[in-house]
């Protein structure tokens, strides 16, 4: 009877561990994705700011803006 409680045992603290490696590992890569996804964020706002600039620089301003000749 206590072969059977320590072998369950032994068998409980085996799982335990596994699960406690996992659950490492598993943090590890939820920490590198959330950095992945911050130094994305910054290339996406950076490459935005660049896009607006670019379309604010060929907008017309508005005096720019004249009636076609047939008005």
């Amino acid at each position: 009877m206590n072969d059977d409680i320590e072998d369950r045992l032994r068998e409980v603290e085996s799982r335990l561990a596994h699960y406690e490696r996992m659950s490492e590992d598993l943090s590890a890569v939820v920490a590198e994705q959330a950095e992945t996804i911050r130094g994305l964020q910054r290339r996406l706002a950076a490459l935005t700011g660049k896009i607006l600039d670019m379309q604010h620089a060929q907008d017309p301003a508005p005096s720019d803006l004249k009636p076609p000749p047939h008005y």
